[in-house]
């Protein structure tokens, strides 16, 4: 039996037509609008790739850094020695550490939200990989999480940076702001991670790459973006 949805979520939805696209800043102004919790919701899209995910040459993964933030504040862990673990420290790392993080981390003792390594600490961090893969913790280098430059590293995980990576049903869904944002901001945000992803487009697509786009606040209705008023190639 299906139970019909509650007043405040009735009147979220009311005005919205659940089968237009809107231009993204219409639509971001919709979601913002109707974002009534009591707590700063995160403004959420989806990206519906014309891709099948479990092609090896159709996966898309990466990653951006949004110009206005992403609103969270993330606690970062970076895999490191020596002065490489200082300049972490230095930079704002919440968590440095090596063979005893490795530790903690298989007893399942994660307390961050991002996790950063050295290239020397990758054959350690390798045998984490059952422990930190499923949670989408595992440094990659094509998303700038292994990397000798740890400032840099911290600092993007820490400011903007947002991983994206399709999914089974050839989908991305991102956090791309609060709701507290202006309009222009989270608009500025939905913009650059459509960018990035339609740059990531594997070679081999042809057709449509970006399908259908929508966003909405967590605790909100979705609304749907004309792709074409992101202006972005896809």
């Amino acid at each position: 039996m299906q139970t019909k949805p509650g007043k405040r979520i009735t009147a979220a939805r009311k005005d919205v037509d659940r089968s237009k696209m809107y231009p993204v800043d219409e639509a971001v102004k919709l979601v913002k609008e109707r974002a009534k919790a009591k707590f700063d919701e995160t403004i959420e899209i989806a990206m519906n790739l014309g891709v099948d995910p479990k092609q090896t040459d159709q996966q898309v993964r990466g990653v951006v850094n949004l110009p206005n933030g992403t609103g969270r504040s993330l606690r970062v862990a970076v895999f490191a020695k020596g002065a490489k673990a200082d300049e972490a420290k230095k930079a704002g790392a919440d968590v440095v550490g090596a063979e005893d993080l490795a530790e903690q981390v298989n007893k399942g003792e994660i307390n961050f939200d991002r996790c950063i390594a050295t290239p020397d600490m990758m054959p350690l961090v390798g045998r984490l990989g059952k422990v930190l893969g499923p949670r989408g913790l595992m440094p990659n280098p094509k998303v700038g999480t292994v990397s000798n430059d740890v400032t840099a590293a911290v600092k993007a995980q820490k400011g903007g940076a947002v991983e994206f990576r399709v999914e089974k049903a050839g989908i991305i869904q991102a956090g791309v702001g609060k709701a507290s944002f202006t309009a222009d901001a989270i608009a500025q945000n939905v913009r650059a991670l459509a960018d990035a992803v339609a740059k990531s487009k594997p070679s081999g697509i042809k057709g449509t790459f970006i399908k259908r786009v929508a966003i909405s606040s967590t605790m909100g209705p979705g609304v749907r973006i004309d792709p074409s008023s992101l202006s972005v190639k896809g």
